[in-house]
């Protein structure tokens, strides 16, 4: 009996120390990995793919054929998480920016810029190599948005598992700058359920 008790001990002592063994591995970029209900970098790449898709498609984008000045003021979080929505915004400028069909204002070097032109004129710099002054261009749209979320969960009930709803939703708005009117506006949806047992770890 008791050898069969060290044995069985034994046995769950291997399991409980093989649970707790780290494992690593190279995920691929366009791989879809998903733990749980909640928002993952797989959907930031969905929905900034979307997003894109549907600006450079619909009017006033899809006609224009100056390469229009854009500058991106910032997607809003109304969700219950910490995301980073300016990491949504980064991966927006760097697609437009790579379409080639519009320019991008880098509003977020600005202070820098504003640096090194007061720096240029400061006395160091050779004057004919300096920047001119007032030469930056204005740009024609602005590009905001909102990522809400909305999370539902099962009532309570006798049952093994429960289930969890989550539902994003990021909204974007193209604005024209000089009327204020918004001349395209779009979103996109990310819907996901999770099953999860009562008891676990």
């Amino acid at each position: 009996m008791k050898k069969s008790l060290l044995f069985w001990g034994g046995m769950i002592f291997l399991l409980m120390l093989s649970g707790c063994t780290v494992t690593t591995r190279e995920v691929a970029s366009d791989e879809k990995v998903i733990y749980d209900e909640g928002y993952h970098f797989s959907d930031k790449k969905m929905i900034v793919g979307d997003m894109v898709t549907s600006l450079l498609t619909k009017h006033p984008l899809v006609r224009a054929t100056d390469r229009p000045v854009l500058i991106v003021y910032g997607i809003a979080n109304r969700t219950s998480e910490h995301i980073s929505t300016s990491a949504i915004s980064d991966d927006i400028r760097m697609a437009l920016v790579e379409s080639g069909r519009v320019r991008m204002i880098n509003e977020t070097q600005r202070e820098n810029i504003e640096k090194e032109t007061s720096y240029q004129y400061g006395g160091s710099v050779a004057a004919e190599t300096r920047i001119l002054k007032a030469r930056q261009v204005g740009a024609r749209y602005m590009l905001t948005g909102t990522l809400r979320s909305i999370e539902k969960k099962q009532p309570r009930q006798f049952r093994l598992t429960k289930k969890t709803l989550m539902y994003y939703s990021l909204n974007l708005e193209l604005t024209d700058i000089q009327t204020g009117l918004i001349e395209w506006a779009d979103s996109t949806e990310v819907i996901r359920e999770a099953s999860k047992p009562f008891i676990g770890w």
